[in-house]
């Protein structure tokens, strides 16, 4: 994946409490069977009249606004069904990192699998970042993974990461390349464990060798 080390990018302000993954990718956008395609669903009632004619009102359809790379939202973003189409989607239209005070759980692990960087802050810091990009002008935000910070240029607020997530993003890894870093000390488990339980060892092997014969 692309890693994600510093980021400075025009910001939209989504104040839309619980905003989950319907309204980020409708299931109407679902059908396809990979992930192509599917910019022109994210925030597709939001952004959109149902004949598909852009709304002026949406921030997303304002001038300034066309690459925004982030989006500043309020508690419990990506809420709902576990579709990573809503991932996906946000990636698609250029989105590489959403601030939010709390985050939907099953979303928070898909962004970080998918190189979105899913940046938690404090209730109080969130209001205050909201408050900065709302003015009504693009407003650009630097989000600095390094150092877990966000900043508008006067002020710097902090956000949540994991030592696994902020190692991810900063490498360029998704789940199975992070898991991956540890495949020596995953295989000296393994021939420490076969060794005390040697009657344990290849089991799947010998069950599917049995189905097999019997089968």
């Amino acid at each position: 994946m692309e890693k994600l080390v510093k980021l400075n990018a025009v910001a939209v302000p989504l104040p839309i409490d619980n905003l989950d993954t319907d309204q980020i990718m409708p299931k109407q956008f679902l059908r396809g069977v990979d992930k192509s395609g599917l910019a022109k669903g994210t925030f597709f009632n939001l952004r959109c009249y149902p004949d598909g004619t852009r709304r002026p009102d949406c921030v997303f359809n304002k001038p300034g606004y066309e690459k925004a790379g982030i989006i500043v939202s309020s508690p419990n973003f990506g809420c709902g069904s576990s579709r990573e189409h809503a991932v996906w989607g946000l990636m698609q239209i250029g989105i590489r990192a959403v601030i939010a005070p709390s985050f939907g759980e099953i979303f928070y692990s898909n962004c970080f699998n998918n190189g979105l960087l899913a940046a938690k802050v404090s209730r109080e810091d969130g209001e205050a970042i909201l408050e900065a990009v709302s003015g009504g002008k693009p407003v650009s935000l630097t989000i600095d993974v390094a150092s877990r910070t966000i900043s508008d240029g006067s002020r710097e607020w902090p956000f949540e990461l994991s030592d696994r997530h902020r190692e991810m993003l900063l490498e360029g890894l998704d789940m199975v390349g992070s898991t991956l870093k540890d495949l020596d000390k995953i295989q000296a488990f393994r021939r420490q464990h076969e060794a005390a339980f040697p009657w344990m060892a290849g089991l799947a092997g010998k069950a599917k060798e049995r189905l097999e014969r019997e089968g």
